[in-house]
């Protein structure tokens, strides 16, 4: 037989089962209902289930099908109009016959509503510690340690372990107590923590600011739970959590069964599942709710529960497991992810079991379209399917009440990030101040330079200014020398064109200042022809020369060259010497250098 694709919703007074039936032998149908019972059978395909609530058949009972889509639409009256079933879109559950919704041992049946009713009325303390794997641990080492799913599972890894290697962390875990695995995870994840990574994403944010904005499926669902909060919160959740035809077929597919937890067991399985659900959290909000070839290793390496078998004792605990985790593995590590993660999981547990039941649906598809991590789906999230069908909204409830209450700071976590941050922000304030001081003292460069510049310029100014009274003294004391020698002018006007023929231009200030002190000394030497004289002539006129001692460079050059060459000449050629010596008047100074110019001159002159 064929279990048909099926739904349950409800109104008031109707219960509606509705049936997809494709190629149905409608002629052999066969429909059964009484109280908590429900039967359905059209070759090749059959449906029993039990009702969370009574029906009643009293005439107003309705059957229709739709031919074309081949779909049975049943409505069954409720035995007490106005009554609440809960749990119709769990379907696993629904599936399961009257007599094995217990499911328990013979020998445990006699104790079986008791416990039940203790169960219901006793107030659960989630922050309980637990010693039980503490006292395991002071005793022998058990041949076989047990993990999965309420601890029901061991041996699964020891024919396995190559294979599953890459799935989970504990190395041989099927020989490794509880206390051992957190030791080690703790181990490993402080070797993992890179504080460079941590810093980057925590001054660098601007992709983790955009993903702490997305908001996936539950957020919405849970602003409308809360917008009802006059109506029935269980009616709201069922509501607003709508499976998708995928999910439902999973479902069905589930083979349902019971699970026999003590009170520790139970513990663990709850707190599990807050470990799980803050991973699947995580993976849903980085990647905007799509999936991808790292969402499988992002869900079971941010849960400890599913990569190291972690075996929790407390709400706290689960929380620095996973803020540790997150601060060391995945690609975005910012504890605004974990906090972002640890609401999102609030609000997951608030909508009820249907929210969780989806997620926890979701997690079991990422898994099995991914190898080999589907051994996570036989371990754990296919009984967390099942189990979760069948526990009470008030322990969710609960769950979620202890959970919020619960606080997780940064210096939990025990990696000193408050320290990191602060020290990092002290650097970044130093190299700020250190470039400020590098921008004023660049902007100050250019009104320097501009400084200096006018500085050159007034020293220019100063330096024409002076040159320019240095003429003065030397124009000054050559009108004083043209009144001793009243030869000046008339040397003056055969010096002057010598210079314009020999350069076609005339010389400046220098040159001509030059021109007078060689006239003066012109007129003296054919004053005084005899050299005893010259001599005579040239004391008496010391203080004039001195005077003259500041000319230009290349002037004092020819003078020295036109005094040498008046020496070589003066014993055979003394008229031609008195008037090539004519041509220097300070002779006092000897430089190195000539005057191409003047000694052209003195040449022409002598070819005169």
């Amino acid at each position: 037989m064929i279990t048909p694709d099926f739904e349950l919703s409800q109104d008031p007074d109707f219960l509606t089962v509705i049936i997809r039936v494709p190629y149905a032998r409608v002629s052999e149908l066969d429909l059964f209902f009484e109280g908590e019972d429900f039967k359905f059978y059209a070759k090749p395909y059959f449906l029993r289930l039990t009702l969370p609530g009574r029906v009643v058949e009293d005439g107003r009972e309705k059957a229709s099908y739709d031919t074309d889509k081949g779909v049975f639409t049943i409505q069954l009256p409720k035995e007490s109009p106005g009554q609440y079933f809960e749990g119709l879109d769990m379907l696993t559950s629904l599936l399961a016959p009257k007599k094995s919704r217990t499911a328990k041992p013979l020998v445990e049946e006699i104790g079986v509503p008791a416990e039940e009713e203790e169960e219901e009325e006793e107030e659960f303390d989630w922050e309980i510690e637990q010693t039980l794997y503490k006292e395991a641990a002071e005793g022998p080492v058990p041949l076989q340690c047990y993990y999965g799913f309420g601890n029901l599972r061991s041996g699964v890894f020891q024919r396995l372990q190559d294979e599953l290697s890459d799935v989970i962390d504990v190395k041989d875990p099927d020989q490794t107590p509880t206390d051992e695995r957190k030791m080690k995870r703790l181990e490993a994840e402080a070797a993992k923590f890179d504080p460079d990574h941590y810093l980057a994403d925590f001054f660098e944010d601007e992709a983790i600011q955009h993903i702490l904005k997305y908001k996936p499926w539950w957020v919405d669902a849970h602003k409308k739970m809360m917008a009802l909060q006059g109506e029935s919160q269980n009616h709201g959740s069922h509501t607003l959590v709508i499976f998708s035809d995928e999910e439902r077929e999973q479902l069905r597919k589930f083979t349902n069964k019971s699970y026999l937890l003590d009170k520790t067991s139970r513990h663990l399985v709850y707190l599990g599942l807050i470990d799980i659900l803050l991973a699947y959290c995580y993976e849903i909000r980085v990647n905007e709710g799509d999936k991808n070839v790292e969402s499988s290793w992002n869900v079971r390496k941010l849960s400890a529960t599913l990569c190291w078998l972690e075996c929790f004792t407390s709400i706290h605990d689960v929380l620095v497991s996973f803020g540790r985790r997150v601060v060391c593995y995945p690609l975005y590590r910012h504890f605004g992810l974990v906090t972002r993660a640890f609401n999102d999981t609030v609000m997951i547990l608030q909508l009820g079991r249907a929210a969780v039941l989806k997620c926890l649906l979701d997690i079991h598809r990422i898994f099995r379209e991914s190898d080999p991590a589907y051994i996570l789906n036989d371990l754990f999230i296919t009984d967390y399917c099942i189990w979760i069908q069948k526990i009470k909204s008030k322990k969710l409830a609960a769950l979620s009440e202890s959970l919020q209450k619960t606080t997780l700071a940064k210096s939990h976590l025990g990696f000193e990030l408050e320290e990191l941050e602060a020290a990092a922000v002290l650097v970044l304030e130093e190299e700020s101040k250190l470039t400020a001081a590098g921008m004023v003292s660049r902007q100050q460069l250019p009104s320097s330079e501009s400084e200096t510049s006018d500085s050159e310029e007034s020293s220019s100014t100063s330096s024409s200014e002076t040159e320019g009274s240095d003429s003065n003294e030397r124009e000054s004391s050559t009108a004083e020398d043209g009144k001793i020698n009243p030869l000046q002018g008339m040397l003056q006007e055969e010096r002057t064109a010598p210079l314009i023929d020999c350069n076609g231009l005339r010389q400046g200030t220098n040159a001509l200042t030059f021109e007078a002190s060689d006239e003066k000394s012109k007129a003296s030497l054919q004053s005084t022809s005899v050299p005893g004289k010259l001599i005579e002539e040239l004391e008496k006129q010391m203080h004039t020369a001195m005077r003259l001692s500041e000319q230009p460079e290349g002037l004092a050059s020819a003078s020295g060259f036109a005094l040498r060459e008046q020496e070589e000449n003066h014993v055979s050629e003394p008229v031609r010497f008195s008037k090539v010596t004519t041509g220097k008047g300070d002779f006092l100074e000897v430089p190195s250098k000539t005057n191409p110019l003047l000694f052209l001159c003195s040449t022409n002159e002598d070819e005169d």
